[in-house]
C-alpha cells in the first residue's frame, strides 16, 4: 500500500473505475455511491481523492490557493509529468500565470462584444433551423443541430477560415481524453495526435485569423502589452479547446432534455425568453464536463480528511450537480428550478470565460427552435460517445413537428 493509500485508510476506500465504459456511459450509479460513501472518497485503482459532494467540489474549485490547476486539471501531474502539450495558460494556469490571459480573454467576450453577435446569432439560428427542415423532420439532431450551430458562428466569431472545421470536435474530444487514464479511448487518438495538434496550432497565429475576431483581438491585446506574443496563440488555442466541445454537447444535452419533457418544451415555448435557463439546466442535469482534478498544494483538511500535499483530487462535477443535498428532486429536468450555482462550468478564478458565449449560441439556436417547432421527440434510442471527461453524444435520432 502507499503512503497516500495508508493515510486514506481512515476514508472510504472505493476501488471503482470512473473510466471504464460503463461508468463513462451511465455515470449516475457511481455517483449515488460516491456521494452516500462520504464526503470524501479514495480511489484506490488511480491513488486519488474524489470529491462528489455539491459543498466540497465548489468549495475546492474556489479555493485555487490549496487545490491548483497549475500541475494539470487531469490524473497526470506536472510536477513529475511532461504534459502532452504546451498547458492551458487558462486552465492548467494559476495566479500570477493564469491572471492576464484571463483578464484579456474575459474582456474580449464581455456583454458588450457579445451584443453585437446577438442579431448575427439569431438569423444564424433560423436559416440553420429553416434548412434543416426543408430536408425533413427526422434527422439526426446531433449533428444537423447541436453540432452543426457552434461549428457554424463560434469559429466565425473566433476568425477561422472556413477549412478544416471538422477538426474541432476530434481535437476537442482527445483534449478532455487526455485529462483522464491512458486507457483505450487516449490509445485510439494517439495516431491523431501529432496532425491534430498541428492544425489546431495553424490557426491560432496571426496570419491565420481573420482581422475582426476574437483571435484577432487577443493578438492586438499582445501587442498592447496586456500579453507577451508567445502568449497569445496559446489564449487562442483555449478558445478553440474549450469553447466548441462543452457547448456542442451541452446543447445536445439541452435537445435530449426538451425531447424526453415535452411539458418543459411547452413550457420554454410559452416562454422563450427562458432559453438560458434551460440551457443552464441542461447542462446541470447532464453535465457536459464531468470530472476535473486538482492538486493539493500543501497538506489540507476536507471534512475531517486530511490531504496529502501533492495529492490529485478528483471532483466529480456531474455528481455534485445533482447532490440532493444541494439540488431539490435533482434527476429531475426543471425549468422551474433555478440551476445557478451549478458547477456545469467549473467556479471560482477558473470558472469557464466563455460560458456566456456558450449561453448565447443557446438563446439563438432554442428561440428559433420555439418559435417553428411544436413538439419534438425521439424516434430511436440516443448514443453516446464515450470521452474520459466530457458526457458526450454521438447521435440523437429526433422527429420534429413544425408548427401549424
Amino acid at each position: 500500500m502507499s503512503a497516500t493509500a495508508e493515510r486514506a485508510a481512515a476514508v472510504p476506500i472505493c476501488d471503482a473505475d470512473p473510466f471504464s465504459p460503463s461508468s463513462l456511459e451511465e455515470p449516475e450509479e457511481l455517483h449515488h455511491v460516491l456521494r452516500a460513501a462520504g464526503p470524501v472518497v479514495y480511489l484506490s485503482r488511480y491513488d486519488v481523492h474524489a470529491l462528489a459532494r455539491y459543498e466540497e467540489v465548489h468549495a475546492s474549485l474556489v479555493d485555487w490557493q490549496h487545490f491548483e490547476s497549475g500541475a494539470g486539471v487531469g490524473l497526470a501531474n506536472f510536477r513529475h509529468e511532461e504534459p502532452w502539450r504546451p498547458p492551458s495558460l487558462l486552465l492548467e494556469a494559476d495566479p500570477p500565470r493564469h491572471d492576464a490571459p484571463r483578464r484579456v480573454l474575459r474582456d474580449i467576450v464581455a456583454p458588450p462584444a457579445l451584443r453585437r453577435l446577438q442579431e448575427t446569432w439569431h438569423a444564424a439560428a433560423g436559416e440553420l433551423v429553416d434548412q434543416v427542415l426543408s430536408g425533413g423532420t427526422e434527422f439526426d439532431a446531433f449533428t444537423r443541430l447541436a453540432s452543426a450551430f457552434p461549428l457554424r458562428v463560434f469559429p466565425d466569431a473566433v476568425g477561422l477560415g472556413p477549412d478544416g472545421r471538422e477538426n474541432l470536435l476530434p481535437y476537442g474530444n482527445m483534449a478532455f481524453n487526455a485529462f483522464g487514464p491512458v486507457n483505450d479511448l487516449v490509445k485510439a487518438d494517439a495516431h491523431r495526435v501529432a496532425d491534430l495538434s498541428a492544425w489546431v496550432n495553424a490557426q491560432c497565429a496571426r496570419e491565420a485569423l481573420t482581422e475582426d475576431g476574437f483571435g484577432a483581438r487577443i493578438w492586438a491585446a499582445a501587442d498592447h502589452g496586456d500579453l507577451t506574443h508567445a502568449q497569445a496563440p496559446l489564449v487562442v488555442r483555449s478558445l478553440l479547446t474549450a469553447g466548441v466541445d462543452t457547448t456542442v454537447h451541452g446543447l445536445a444535452a439541452c435537445l435530449y432534455a426538451l425531447a424526453t419533457h415535452p411539458d418543459q418544451w411547452q413550457r420554454l415555448r410559452e416562454r422563450p425568453e427562458s432559453a438560458r435557463v434551460a440551457f443552464d439546466e441542461a447542462v446541470r442535469w447532464q453535465s457536459p464536463v464531468q470530472t476535473f482534478f486538482r492538486t493539493a498544494t500543501t497538506d489540507v483538511t476536507i471534512a475531517d480528511t486530511l490531504i496529502p500535499e501533492g495529492t490529485k483530487i478528483l471532483m466529480f462535477l456531474g455528481a455534485a450537480n445533482r447532490d440532493p443535498a444541494r439540488w431539490s428532486d435533482p434527476d429531475r429536468f426543471d425549468l422551474a428550478r433555478d440551476p445557478s450555482g451549478h458547477v456545469g462550468f467549473g467556479m471560482g478564478i477558473h470558472q469557464c470565460v466563455g460560458q456566456h458565449v456558450a449561453r448565447l449560441e443557446a438563446e439563438a439556436l432554442l428561440t428559433a427552435l420555439a418559435r417553428r417547432i411544436e413538439r419534438m421527440e425521439l424516434t430511436d434510442t440516443p448514443r453516446r460517445h464515450p470521452n474520459n471527461s466530457l458526457r458526450s453524444w454521438a447521435s440523437l435520432p429526433m422527429r420534429l413537428h413544425p408548427v401549424g
